[in-house]
């Protein structure tokens, strides 16, 4: 219960951070609102983009679902950059993107992962004993009712015939980065997360990858809002650069399915 307080009151402070990051934004930089797992790999890229061409790219991060809802409520923001495609197609259902702008960037996999100290091992497939493996601990992920990764997580787990021995085990966290910090701390031994999460947290490892199949593929599509400015257009044509794509590889994304 301590944990689920943490964690909401956590994503309380992320929107209003971002509602005062967006707002105070000079008119000449773009503002783009981008999905957790991106936070490494977006910050390489932006400072290549802004020492390249001197224009400067205001990043804010959070889970899509609530990056979405903050744009739904009129935060100012040029780019949104989602680590699914329902939340991109919630905001064009409600016209807040523009649709002609709209492609889908990269591509992830889901991983499970356990603290480095661990020595859990499991093989992933139908009915596999995650459950046992859990012992008297809780599964981290996303939020499985809206955060991406807890969606694909849910998917994944259903799938493979195990969700109802863990769904009231699950950890909700408000984004995947605090999923993998509550692994990395070792205040749950077990978790799922992307796996170029993964990759960059040097205190978890992974235990085992789960099949594509066992969930709908991972993509990340990227769009300019409605409300975009010039300086947005740029940047997203930077994202489908050379070297934006061979630094998106290097951190560990797929090209997307």
């Amino acid at each position: 219960m301590r944990l689920t307080r943490r964690l909401a009151a956590c994503c309380v402070l992320a929107g209003l951070t971002l509602l005062a990051q967006a707002a105070e934004s000079p008119r000449g930089e773009a503002v783009v609102l981008a999905a957790s797992s991106l936070t490494d790999v977006l910050n390489d890229i932006a400072g290549r983009y802004e020492r390249a061409t001197g224009a400067h790219v205001a990043l804010s991060y959070a889970a899509s679902s609530a990056l979405a809802r903050q744009i739904e409520a009129g935060a100012p923001a040029d780019l949104f950059f989602s680590a699914d495609t329902d939340w991109m197609d919630y905001l064009q259902k409600h016209e807040l993107i523009q649709t002609q702008s709209r492609r889908n960037v990269v591509g992830n996999r889901l991983v499970l992962i356990a603290p480095q100290s661990s020595p859990i091992s499991v093989r992933i497939g139908p009915g596999f004993a995650l459950a046992s493996a859990l012992g008297s601990g809780h599964l981290a992920t996303g939020d499985p009712d809206s955060v991406p990764v807890g969606r694909y997580a849910k998917a994944a787990l259903m799938n493979l015939g195990v969700w109802n021995d863990v769904q009231d085990r699950i950890v909700r966290a408000e984004n995947v980065r605090a999923a993998l910090e509550l692994v990395a701390r070792m205040e749950a031994p077990l978790g799922i997360v992307y796996r170029t999460d993964a990759l960059i947290e040097k205190r978890v490892r992974i235990v085992a990858e789960f099949p594509a199949s066992s969930h709908p593929p991972i993509i990340y599509p990227a769009a300019l809002t409605r409300t975009a400015r010039p300086a947005a257009v740029q940047f997203l044509e930077y994202l489908h650069s050379k070297a934006a794509l061979t630094a998106f590889e290097r951190f560990g994304f797929d090209p997307p399915p």
